[in-house]
């Protein structure tokens, strides 16, 4: 057998997507790994080097990774470029195409199949035995993206339509929203990067409660008091912790790409539910 070939990705969800496509016949390595922001980072020489080194590269596209360009230029990358969200229909923003397309399974579905084809093309000479195997291994994993999708939209319908609202703290979840009938609430004003002011702090309750949220969901929010402030002004039960643009560490809860969407749907079904925890129970104890 040859020696597997050398895949990098520009982020850890396509990196787990490569895994489980390419199996044995790739060796993958994420550019911007689990729980960093792809929209700040920086390549280092490490990363130039990297790149240099690779047989395939795969992006998200829909300018998602500004800098992309730059670092393969600058490594004197010549070969393959595969962009994961090509054929995607895409959610259009104020600012140009909604990159976040994988927040739908029937979406991750085409990045999975972009990344198949690129994969066997790269093999079918060298090792048409890798390349039947990566089509058996892409048909497996096709498989457990369509149960998931039917599993999600099960879920979620199985709640009153009044209940399918809910605060988040970044507007990454708008694929999510349309497939499977999320309303999703970015506030305005609301940054991760520091504690919201008074005024902020209730302008998110004023926003919320016009909206009728469920919930408050907040990503990279450390201080629980804060939520519980937010929430017990609201009145909004308190969820957990989702995750959008990156996987997290190995061996948590959710290091690949299908725990990832599990847990989004498991978090958000029991945040809109009745019966939700307290806040002192879902951050293990009082504040």
């Amino acid at each position: 057998m040859p020696p597997p070939l050398k895949v990098v990705a520009t982020f850890s969800v396509l990196a787990d997507i490569a895994r489980e496509v390419g199996g044995p016949a790739v060796e993958v390595s994420a550019l911007v790994g689990p729980n960093a922001d792809a929209h700040v980072f920086e390549p280092t020489p490490s990363d130039v080097r990297r790149v240099a080194g690779a047989d395939l590269v795969i992006t998200n596209g829909l300018r998602f990774e500004g800098w992309i360009d730059r670092l393969i230029k600058a490594s004197g990358y010549r070969g393959p470029i595969i962009v994961a969200s090509r054929g995607v229909a895409t959610r259009q923003l104020s600012g140009g195409a909604d990159p976040h397309a994988w927040q739908d399974l029937a979406n991750s579905m085409r990045y999975a199949d972009n990344i198949r084809a690129a994969l066997v093309a790269a093999l079918a000479a060298k090792s048409p035995t890798r390349a039947a195997e990566v089509e058996a291994r892409a048909a497996s994993y096709q498989q457990k993206l369509a149960d998931l999708d039917r599993d999600t939209r099960a879920r979620i319908a199985a709640l009153p339509a009044e209940r399918r609202r809910v605060i988040t703290s970044h507007d990454a979840f708008g694929y999510f929203a349309t497939a499977y009938g999320i309303t999703f609430i970015a506030p305005r004003g609301w940054n991760t990067g520091s504690e919201p002011s008074a005024n902020t702090v209730a302008r998110i309750v004023r926003q919320a409660r016009e909206a009728r949220a469920s919930a408050l969901l907040v990503e990279n929010i450390s201080d629980p008091r804060l939520i519980e402030r937010v929430a017990r002004e609201a009145g909004l039960k308190v969820g957990g912790k989702l995750y959008s643009d990156a996987l997290s560490p190995s061996g948590t809860e959710a290091d690949t790409y299908l725990k990832m969407f599990e847990h989004n749907v498991r978090t958000l079904v029991e945040a809109m539910s009745e019966g939700t925890p307290s806040p002192a129970a879902l951050f293990g104890g009082k504040p």
